[in-house]
């Protein structure tokens, strides 16, 4: 058995379009820490603490030692992660959305096929068309369930400004074909399913149609699906013969979910 990490890290030093932050608290540190907030439950205690007062001293401590913490600053977008209806918009299907933590388990588990839609341009959208020429080649059929990985290459621009500016869009089109075919979740190794900014906003502004912001997202709220942004690796995945697993942190209420996706040969 081999396993492939299909995952981007979540790193504040990164280039990132939202606010990304990482305390970390060092084990020298931690003692500190650790005074400071159990003291701080009660008056009497974050007076003690101002006077100089510890409970806890480094020299109780292994090796002047505690434990190391780190505390993450950062939206659910920023890394691999998973998004469902609640992010599209508050209904799906005439129905409230979905979050995150609804995802069914035994959706993010099971076979995966790759889709190599490389050659598409930053400007351009994978339509269904796309879809069926790159199937053809691998001579695969889509079963319901499979797990459908549509590879750009665009996750070697990530930690560049480029990552949000250079990859194609996915078109309407290529949501209903896999829908269609009994998709219940697709993923994409660009930082979302619609076309850069820099396009979509470029149109709008030109022609004030609001169906040139987020069509593919928005779309969520007509027929529900899953989709996974921000995977990597996946030129070192065969077309398929290969298991998907991309179980999402749950988190309450949200639209999305942290995920370690992985591919399993």
């Amino acid at each position: 058995m081999k396993i492939i990490d299909l995952s981007l890290p979540i790193d504040e030093k990164a280039f990132e379009m939202h606010r990304v932050d990482i305390e970390r608290i060092s084990h020298k540190a931690g003692v500190e820490k650790f005074n400071r907030v159990i003291m701080g439950k009660t008056l009497l205690g974050k007076i003690k603490y101002a006077l100089g007062m510890r409970i806890v001293k480094k020299e109780d401590l292994p090796d002047e030692e505690f434990l190391s913490l780190e505390i993450v600053h950062a939206p659910v977008h920023v890394g691999t992660h998973l998004d469902y209806s609640f992010h599209y918009g508050s209904k799906s299907e005439g129905r409230p959305a979905k979050t995150a933590e609804e995802i069914p388990l035994e959706w993010c588990y099971y076979d995966g096929v790759k889709i190599d839609l490389s050659h598409k341009k930053p400007n351009e959208v994978i339509g269904a068309q796309d879809l069926e020429s790159g199937l053809k080649k691998i001579n695969y059929s889509l079963k319901p369930n499979d797990i459908v990985l549509l590879f750009t290459g665009a996750d070697r621009l990530y930690g560049t400004p480029k990552y949000f500016s250079d990859y194609p869009g996915i078109d309407i089109s290529a949501i209903d074909y896999l829908l269609d075919k009994g998709i219940k979740i697709f993923g994409v190794d660009t930082m979302g399913i619609d076309r850069p900014y820099r396009f979509m906003l470029s149109e709008f502004l030109k022609t004030k149609d609001p169906k040139k912001l987020y069509p593919a997202h928005f779309y969520g709220r007509k027929r529900e699906f899953i989709h996974i942004e921000r995977l990597s690796n996946l030129d070192k995945l065969p077309d398929r013969g290969f298991k998907v697993i991309c179980f999402p942190v749950r988190i309450k209420q949200t639209g999305a979910a942290w995920a370690r996706v992985a591919a399993i040969l």
